[in-house]
């Protein structure tokens, strides 16, 4: 179940949504919107499609910059943001900390499923204290391009870590301290595997696409009829059409499913802040969404499990793996990691107190942590 349940962290990816939004309770709009939704699942000849939606989702990218303006603008630290422009045509939104300290390794920061730059808000400042930061937009998510992936899971994938190797030439980068959350994470050792000589320390943070569903995985955990039914009713749906279905009370089931996110930051803001600007990153065109769908199998197993190719990758690439210690993500991964690469520095640490989102929620434990990783590269 390690796969189910973290897809159903990620974020508003939440059955929830789902359900509530499809509910006949919805008005006519609603229930056209719902009649129409399975037409996501391709996103070729559907431009009538999604400029329709903005209309019925209270959303734009101006909106999604202001959200995002929000959710920046208790940092003190001064920062420079932009598109990185990759020489397809793709642009990838991104926000760079402290330039002046270019002799040490950057640290890149990769968000998980559904997130944004914005979701490090708690992070950028003691990070960035004696070394650059970079964090941008996956392709196909917040504010960068929303292309057209591949259906087939093995070239979305290369796809996003293209993406990501053309923007590190872009911005000037040799080498690099790559951390990934979630989805990041997967994308971020698959960086690895790829371009080996431009990493030097990869921190993967609670990590999705890891482990490989087993056989026996409905009978060591039976799941229920119920989930089962709706599973099969929503399989043709990208995971967050729900949200789009919802329209303009898609913020409002955000507010009421996700209530713990406004805990998490509640340093920097007592409103809606993060629950507006999760909502605006994800009612957009979806892409990066539609990529995600096509590299998972039921219940939110990656097609082309991690752990598989893990034994592949440099043996001179050193891993660290963070793990929130109430996380219902199963950390078996990093004792696996290890095991899988037995003459390579491989090291798991578990954050007290922490579930999934460890960087919300035990940030001064996660920044110190992390600090002292890239401390240890130079």
């Amino acid at each position: 179940m390690a796969g189910a349940v973290a897809v159903a962290l990620s974020l508003t990816a939440l059955p929830a949504v789902a359900a509530t939004a499809a509910s006949p309770s919805l008005p006519a709009p609603g229930r056209r919107a719902a009649a129409m939704a399975e037409e996501e699942t391709s996103s070729e000849g559907l431009g009538w499609l999604f400029s329709w939606l903005p209309a019925w989702c209270p959303t734009s990218l101006q909106h999604l910059k202001e959200a995002e303006d929000k959710m920046l603008k208790c940092i003190a630290s001064t920062y420079d943001k932009r598109y990185v422009y990759l020489p397809n045509g793709n642009k990838i939104w991104t926000l760079s900390f402290s330039p002046e300290l270019s002799h040490r390794t950057p640290l890149v920061l990769l968000h998980g499923f559904g997130g944004g730059v914005g979701l490090w808000a708690l992070n950028f400042e003691d990070l960035c204290e004696n070394r650059t930061v970079h964090a941008f937009d996956l392709l196909g998510f917040g504010r960068s391009s929303r292309p057209h992936f591949d259906t087939d899971a093995q070239e979305a994938e290369n796809q996003f870590v293209e993406s990501i190797e053309e923007w590190r030439k872009e911005v000037g980068l040799e080498k690099i301290i790559l951390l990934g959350h979630n989805l990041g994470g997967f994308l971020a050792a698959a960086y690895s595997l790829k371009y080996p000589s431009r990493v030097k320390h990869l921190i993967l943070v609670e990590p999705w696409g890891f482990p490989e569903r087993p056989d026996n995985a409905e009978h060591e955990r039976p799941i229920p009829i119920w989930i089962k039914a709706l599973g099969a009713i929503l399989s043709p749906f990208n995971p967050l059409a729900g949200l789009r279905i919802a329209g303009p009370f898609g913020l409002s089931l955000v507010q009421r499913l996700r209530p713990d996110f406004k805990r998490k930051y509640s340093s920097m803001f007592d409103d809606n802040t993060v629950a507006e600007y999760i909502y605006h990153c994800n009612v957009q065109t979806p892409s990066g969404e539609t990529a995600f769908k096509n590299m998972t199998i039921p219940y939110g197993w990656a097609k082309r499990p991690m752990l598989q190719r893990i034994p592949q990758m440099d043996q001179d690439i050193p891993i660290t793996v963070v793990y929130g210690a109430r996380s219902c993500i199963d950390g078996n991964s990093g004792s696996t990691v290890q095991s899988l690469r037995p003459n390579s520095y491989v090291k798991t640490i578990a954050i007290l107190g922490a579930g999934h989102y460890v960087y919300a929620d035990q940030p001064e434990d996660f920044n110190q942590k992390v600090k002292d990783i890239c401390d240890s590269v130079d």
